[in-house]
């Protein structure tokens, strides 16, 4: 069990906010903030972590950008990244992960630490037992086409599964898009029937790479569907490692 914080040991913290670039999509943004709260083992108000969430749905499409020329979330998100470090953040952590495609550039214009959502995934595999084996990967079209997870999964020693295009299409984005529209209740069937795909051609774990995903398959519908690893899940772990060094995560 993680140890538990409480105001007297806030020493080990790290000082100033977290940020969360949110927005892409808002539901997504708001989904990580809750989740960081009840994946934080506190003890009071005071144990928490200082966040500050800029949920701006205003930020273009970062899969459109990429597969239909449409125009980039860059600057917007490099707006963001401004806007968070004047404010006090710390520490940045993004919520999406089609938006890792600029992760490089984003990195590189900021002055704090940017936590890498495919890395906090990788080291969610292994917290779970899952240190090699295939990996089914389920996200937007651009993560996988252009094969964000892929490459940082088989260089972690992992093999990939990946849906075929129509399956992509049909489950992944059909998930992706009722959760964006919110229409929740509409998208578990083809997010759950994905990862039976999945699971069927022999993948040992499937990691929900679209941070609509988890809100498709919520934890009361995991039952019996093998290993997943959340994304939204693994970037809060990932933030509450940095900011909480002295919490043990199990």
């Amino acid at each position: 069990m993680p140890a538990r914080m409480n105001a007297s040991n806030l020493e080990n913290a790290c000082e100033g906010y977290l940020g969360i670039l949110g927005g892409m999509g808002p539901l997504a943004g708001a989904q990580f903030a809750l989740r960081l709260v009840a994946l934080t083992p506190a003890d009071s108000d005071q144990a928490h972590i200082p966040t500050l969430l800029r949920n701006d749905p205003r930020i273009p499409d970062r899969s459109t950008a990429y597969m239909a020329d449409g125009p980039s979330p860059l600057p917007a998100m490099l707006e963001g990244i401004r806007f968070l470090e004047a404010s006090g953040s710390q520490v940045i952590a993004i919520p999406c992960n089609t938006a890792h495609l600029w992760y490089d550039e984003l990195a590189a214009a900021a002055s704090v630490p940017v936590l890498h959502i495919v890395q906090a995934v990788v080291d969610d595999l292994k917290r779970q037992g899952v240190p090699n084996g295939r990996i089914g990967l389920m996200g937007t079209t651009a993560t996988l086409a252009l094969g964000l997870y892929q490459r940082h999964l088989e260089a972690a020693g992992y093999e990939c599964i990946v849906p075929t295009p129509e399956e992509v299409e049909a489950d992944c984005m059909g998930a992706i898009r009722a959760v964006k529209a919110n229409r929740l209740e509409e998208s578990s069937v083809p997010a759950v029937r994905c990862v039976n795909r999945l699971r069927d051609r022999g993948a040992d774990a499937v990691v929900l790479g679209c941070t609509e995903l988890p809100l498709a398959i919520p934890h009361a519908l995991r039952a019996g569907l093998g290993p997943l690893s959340d994304s939204i899940d693994a970037l809060a772990l990932a933030a509450i490692a940095h900011c909480r060094p002295a919490m043990k995560l199990g």
